[in-house]
C-alpha cells in the first residue's frame, strides 16, 4: 500500500535556484542564453587619467555577472584619486591602482573573476598582457591614452575581431565610441510586441482558409454566443472574401478602401447580442489597418540580403548561410517565414488554441524549409534548428550593425568622415531655430577628442588641435565654448557624469556580448550641462 501511495505522489516542485533569484530581473531581459554569454565573457579595461569612468563601466558589468575582467592601469593611488573614485580608500594609497580597483570590484560579486596588471609575474606592459592573456571578448579603454597603447589595441582588435570601446569623460562632458569588428548582425533585437503581428490575411495558406471557412460558413445563422466568440482572424478572412467578390478579386489595399472595409465589418456586428456582446467584431474592425497588409521586405533585412560579407562561403558564420536561405525562401514565396504568434483575442479557449496551432505549425514548416535550404547551400555544415527558428521568427527585425564600413561618402573612423559629419551638423544648427531641433553635440566631441592623448590642455591648445583635424571648426562659437569647458575641467572627471556614462557603456556592451537588442552605431555624446545625448555615426 505504501508503494502505491509513493508512486502516486507527485514529484517535488523545485523553486528557482539561488542564481536565478539573484539574476531574476536581468534574466527577464536577456534570458538564460544571454546570461550564459555574459558569464563566458572576458573583458579588458585599459584605464588611465583619473580612471573613474572605466571603473564605473566595469561596476555595471560585474554586478550582472560578467565572467572575467582584467584591469590594466599603470597609476599608483594618490590623494587626488580618493576624491575622484568611490572604489579607492585610504588603505589604497601608494598601491597599484589596478590592484585596489580590482579588489573592490570583486567584492560586488563573488562569482566574477578579476585580475590586475601590471603584475609581479612578468606582465609589465600592455603588449605582454595582450600577448599572454586569454582572448578578450571586448576591450574598453579610457582617454587620455598613449598613442602607442591605442595602436596596440587597434591592432589586437583587427587581428582578433574584438570590439573596442573608447570612453572619455571630462567635467560635464563625455562620449563613448564603439568600434565593431566588421559586420555585426543582431537577430534577437527584441522588437515591440505590437509590431510583430503577422496574420497573413492577404495570403492565407490552405489550413487557415479551411479553418476560417468552417467557423464562418453559417455566420448569419450562428447563435448569439458563437457569433460573439468568432476569432477576429476568421471574421476578417470571411469578409475579405466577400470584398474580393464585389471588387473584381482585389483586396482593400488603399487607406480609403480599408476604411470602407472596416465599415463593412462594423455593419456586420449584431446590435442585439446579449450573450457577451460583439467585442470580437470591434477587435476585427480595429485590426484592419494593421493586419490587412501585403507581405513586405523590411529595410533592415533588405540590407542583410544585399550585403556582401568579405569572407568566403566556407568562412562565413551560420548567420549568413541562414540569411541566404531565407532570401531564397522569400524569392520563392514572395513572403518571409511566418513568425507563428497569434495576438490575444476574444474567442472560445479551444478555438483559440486551434488557431494558435495552425499558425505555429505553419511557422515550423517554414523554418524546416529554410533549414533544408541552408543545408543545401553549405553541405556538411551542421545548422541548429533552434537557431534557424529564432532567425525565421525575428527575420523582419534583424539589424546589421556595421560600425567599420559604409556611412555617407567616407568610412566611419576616418578624418574625412568626421569632417563630413561636422559640416552637416553645423549646417543643421543654422536652421535649428526654425526646425526647433536641438543643437548638435559634435562640438563637445571635437573638444574631447583634442585631449585624447593628454591629461589636460588650454582652450587655445584644444582649438589648435581641432583646427588641424577639422579646418575651420575652431571658428565656430559653440566649439570655442566647448573647448573652454573641457580646458576648465583640466582632465578631471565628475563622478556623477562618469557614473552615468559608465552605465550607458555597460548597457551597450551587454547588447554586444549577448547579441540581443540593438547597440548604438557608433558614437554617443553626452552633455551633462543640458542632460542630453546624441548618437552620431563618426
Amino acid at each position: 500500500m505504501a508503494e502505491i501511495v509513493m508512486s502516486q505522489t507527485p514529484p517535488i516542485l523545485h523553486g528557482p535556484s539561488e542564481k536565478e533569484k539573484k539574476y531574476d530581473r536581468q534574466l527577464r531581459l536577456w534570458a538564460a542564453s544571454g546570461q550564459a554569454a555574459l558569464e563566458s565573457a572576458n573583458l579588458l579595461l585599459v584605464n588611465s587619467g583619473t580612471g573613474g569612468v572605466g571603473i564605473e563601466t566595469l561596476k555595471n558589468l560585474v554586478l550582472p555577472g560578467i565572467g572575467r575582467f582584467a584591469i590594466y592601469d599603470e597609476a599608483i593611488v594618490s590623494e587626488a584619486d580618493l576624491g575622484l573614485n568611490f572604489f579607492l580608500d585610504e588603505d589604497s594609497l601608494g598601491k597599484a591602482r589596478s590592484q585596489s580597483l580590482t579588489a573592490h570590484l570583486l567584492e560586488l560579486n563573488p562569482e566574477v573573476q578579476g585580475a590586475s596588471y601590471p603584475d609581479e609575474e612578468g606582465v609589465t606592459d600592455l603588449q605582454s598582457l595582450l600577448a599572454t592573456s586569454p582572448m578578450f571578448t571586448a576591450i574598453m579603454y579610457a582617454h587620455p591614452i598613449l598613442p602607442e597603447q591605442l595602436s596596440l589595441l587597434q591592432t589586437y582588435g583587427q587581428l582578433h575581431k574584438t570590439p573596442l570601446v573608447a570612453i572619455h569623460s571630462a567635467g560635464f562632458y563625455s562620449y563613448f565610441k564603439i568600434n565593431l569588428p566588421g559586420d555585426f548582425p543582431i537577430v534577437d533585437t527584441h522588437p515591440d510586441e505590437t509590431a510583430t503581428t503577422d496574420l497573413r490575411l492577404l495570403s492565407p495558406w490552405p489550413e487557415l482558409v479551411e479553418f476560417a471557412k468552417g467557423m464562418t460558413k453559417d455566420i448569419d445563422t450562428l447563435d448569439a454566443y458563437e457569433h460573439g466568440h468568432l476569432p477576429y482572424v476568421t471574421i476578417l478572412l470571411h469578409y475579405l472574401e466577400q470584398w474580393k467578390e464585389s471588387h473584381g478579386g482585389a483586396y482593400p489595399l488603399t487607406y480609403k478602401e480599408k476604411i470602407q472595409f472596416r465599415k463593412m465589418i462594423q455593419a456586420a456586428a449584431r446590435t442585439d447580442n446579449a450573450e457577451g456582446g460583439e467585442e470580437n467584431f470591434e477587435e476585427a474592425a480595429a485590426a484592419v489597418l494593421k493586419t490587412v497588409v501585403p507581405p513586405s521586405l523590411p529595410s533592415g533585412l533588405r540590407e542583410v540580403f544585399e550585403y556582401e560579407p568579405k569572407e568566403t562561403i566556407e568562412e562565413r558564420s551560420s548567420f549568413w548561410i541562414i540569411a541566404d536561405a531565407i532570401k531564397a525562401f522569400h524569392a520563392k514565396h514572395k513572403a518571409l517565414p511566418l513568425r507563428g504568434n497569434v495576438p490575444d483575442m476574444k474567442a472560445q479557449s479551444k478555438v483559440y488554441i486551434q488557431l494558435q496551432n495552425i499558425y505555429k505549425t505553419k511557422a515550423r514548416q517554414d523554418a524546416a524549409e529554410v533549414l533544408v535550404t541552408a543545408q543545401a547551400l553549405e553541405p556538411g555544415r551542421h545548422f541548429d534548428l533552434a537557431e534557424v527558428e529564432l532567425f525565421c521568427k525575428n527575420a523582419p527585425f534583424v539589424k546589421l550593425i556595421n560600425a567599420t564600413g559604409g556611412g555617407g561618402n567616407a568610412s566611419p573612423g576616418s578624418v574625412d568622415r568626421l569632417r563630413e559629419v561636422t559640416a552637416q551638423e553645423f549646417t543643421n544648427d543654422e536652421s535649428a531655430e526654425v526646425t526647433l531641433a536641438p543643437l548638435s553635440l559634435v562640438p563637445i566631441y571635437l573638444a574631447l577628442q583634442a585631449t585624447s592623448h593628454v591629461v589636460s590642455a588650454s582652450a587655445d591648445d584644444i582649438l589648435a588641435g581641432i583646427a588641424k583635424v577639422v579646418p575651420g571648426a575652431s571658428d565656430n562659437e559653440r566649439v570655442v565654448s566647448a573647448a573652454c569647458e573641457v580646458a576648465r575641467a583640466e582632465g578631471g572627471e565628475l563622478h556623477n557624469i562618469a557614473a552615468l556614462t559608465g552605465g550607458m557603456v555597460a548597457q551597450e556592451l551587454i547588447k554586444i556580448i549577448t547579441k540581443q537588442y540593438v547597440p548604438i552605431d557608433n558614437t554617443c555624446i553626452f552633455d551633462g550641462i543640458e542632460s542630453r545625448c546624441q548618437v552620431l555615426r563618426l
